[in-house]
């Protein structure tokens, strides 16, 4: 049972990497497709420049600076497009793919933030029953119980007895000055004697693999029960973290909406020469930034709704458990 409560907690491992995997790719993928999409938009900016650069509308400053902010964001898609390969390959590599073989896996979707109601009571009892890492440090304390009783029951004394006895007739002896035969001495002797030894021969071998394995025992019976306390506690800090990033991604949706319109506004503004270049460069990068920081939000949900599965024990079901998975 040890080996396949080893083999459920690999699975686990195996399976909560390659989902933390794939989540890296959404995201770095729509980060750069964000930037990209951005770029577009500053370099159409550019353009408006150089047009009003020629038609003596604008100065050169105005165009240097349309061109610079545009060139400034070539750092940062490049990054996320790195970011977006290494994720692409450390989720072949969960999946057992060979990229020297075959082809990476290309992620599919987009990231999504779809809200959680928990009962932290309920998913905690829950987590003591499933978790699978949880089980192995139990079947490890069991374990060294019976090694522990096993090992002990070598230790007993030995012990050697013996009962001798001797039979010795005495009949037909004359008694002097007997008249008779019945006067004479006749009967028996019986002699008894009994022996035994005992000695205990260990010379600290079972007594020292006793306590190798009472340390054994108390090691892992100190581990299990850090387990069960971090349960609660951890279960506690994630349903925190998800109520946090639902609350932030709202709040960023509500001004990314709004940085939209005035990125809009002064846009159009530009392209007529009511507003300053310096206006469109700080509305631009408003905008991107808390577009940039929507989608980081539903990156950080997804993060931990995933470490919540892994934390109640959702990623892997057991023969003997009725619990259903989400």
């Amino acid at each position: 049972m040890i080996a396949q409560q080893q083999l459920n907690v690999a699975v686990v491992d195996q399976l909560h990497a390659a989902r933390l995997a794939f989540y890296s790719a959404l995201y770095n993928r729509s980060l750069e497709s964000i930037r990209r999409e951005q770029q577009r938009g500053l370099r159409e900016n550019v353009a408006t420049q150089r047009t009003r650069f020629e038609a003596g509308l604008a100065d050169k400053s105005a165009l240097t600076g349309a061109t610079v902010q545009a060139s400034e964001l070539d750092t940062q898609i490049e990054g996320a497009h790195r970011a977006y390969l290494d994720a692409q390959l450390q989720l072949g590599l969960a999946m057992a793919i060979d990229p020297a073989k075959a082809s990476l896996p290309e992620p599919e979707g987009e990231l999504q933030s779809i809200p959680m109601r928990v009962d932290l009571d309920s998913e905690t009892a829950g987590a003591l029953r499933r978790r699978a890492d949880l089980r192995l440090a139990r079947l490890f304390v069991r374990a060294a119980n019976e090694d522990q009783r096993i090992i002990a029951a070598d230790y007993y004394p030995a012990v050697t007895g013996s009962i001798n006895g001797e039979y010795v007739p005495v009949t037909g002896i004359h008694r002097q000055g007997s008249t008779s035969r019945t006067q004479d001495f006749i009967g028996s002797e019986i002699r008894e004697k009994a022996a035994y030894t005992w000695r205990v021969i260990d010379n600290g071998k079972v007594g020292g693999e006793v306590l190798r394995a009472r340390s054994a025992r108390e090691i892992n019976e100190l581990t299990c029960r850090k387990l069960e306390a971090n349960i609660p506690r951890d279960l506690s800090h994630i349903a925190n973290h998800l109520k946090t990033t639902e609350v932030r991604e709202r709040s960023l949706a509500s001004a990314a909406t709004a940085a939209e319109e005035s990125a809009r506004a002064v846009q159009e503004n530009v392209a007529s020469g009511l507003a300053s270049p310096l206006e469109y460069r700080v509305t631009q990068n408003a905008f991107l930034e808390t577009k940039s920081g929507v989608l980081e939000a539903i990156y950080q949900h997804n993060l931990a709704v995933a470490e919540w599965d892994r934390a109640t024990g959702r990623y892997f079901q057991f023969s003997d458990d009725n619990t259903k998975s989400r």
